[in-house]
């Protein structure tokens, strides 16, 4: 699955084991260049831009606040002025915010979180769609999550914002299909990152999980090099569940 001369810019990919940094590092391992980005986290963006380059592919860490439209805009030129034309988006930055009910969130809180899971990804495929129509090949990938399937208590703006992804995609594919771009979801369940978990929490999430365990950041990571590759250019609007069957009915 070769990805050679391709640039690809993977955004929210500044954990040290999170989705984002495993996507990368694939997708360099497929040939390709890659731009990453963080903003809170900037140092382990910085720290996966330098690993890449010593890998013998061209890599930037850009800080970038996703949930506004003026940085992506600024962040993703700098891309193209360094590395070229962007051809593979992955829209991978999330925040999940406390888990508030309702009558708790605000509207600020509602708004922020919409920004940074759902906004952010509209404001990459924006800056990044011209040339892919003009180069007649693209491939975008939004991450999304249980909670835009399944809900999630205390999630309306997460849940809410990380649906809104599935049908994101949707529409990019049908305007995209003229100009050779795909655009698919991957649906995760619940990743072994570095965010915290509370050992009791996780064992009642495994044993919801038909494979019993959390998802390893390397496994999403093979299903979005799968979706950029040519060996996918027919699966388009599609969303593709790693899950590990958590969204089942289990007795």
């Amino acid at each position: 699955m070769s990805l050679e001369g391709k640039v690809a810019f993977v955004s929210g990919a500044s954990r040290p084991r999170g989705i984002g940094r495993a996507i990368a590092l694939t997708l360099v391992r497929d040939g390709a260049d890659v731009a990453v980005s963080g903003l809170t986290h900037m140092e382990g963006a910085t720290s996966l831009a330098a690993e890449i380059s010593k890998m013998g592919r061209r890599s930037i860490a850009v800080k970038m606040d996703v949930s506004d439209y003026d940085d992506v805009k600024k962040g993703l030129a700098r891309v193209k002025q360094e590395l070229g034309a962007v051809s593979i988006l992955i829209n991978n930055a999330a925040q999940m915010g406390r888990f508030v009910p309702i009558y708790k969130t605000t509207a600020r809180e509602w708004d922020n979180e919409v920004k940074i899971c759902l906004n952010s990804a509209f404001y990459c495929i924006k800056e990044v769609w011209e040339d892919m129509c003009a180069n007649k090949w693209g491939r975008i990938v939004n991450i999304s999550s249980v909670a835009g399937v399944m809900g999630g208590y205390g999630q309306t703006s997460y849940g809410a914002a990380k649906a809104g992804l599935i049908g994101l995609a949707k529409s990019c594919a049908l305007e995209g299909a003229r100009f050779n771009i795909t655009a698919n979801t991957v649906l995760v369940g619940i990743a072994s990152t570095d965010a915290p978990l509370a050992d009791e929490a996780r064992r009642k999430l495994e044993d919801r999980i038909l494979a019993r365990r959390l998802a390893e950041p390397q496994e999403i990571a093979n299903a979005v090099a799968y979706l950029v590759s040519d060996e996918a250019r027919y699966m388009t609007g599609a969303t593709m569940n790693m899950m590990g069957g958590l969204d089942l009915l289990v007795f």
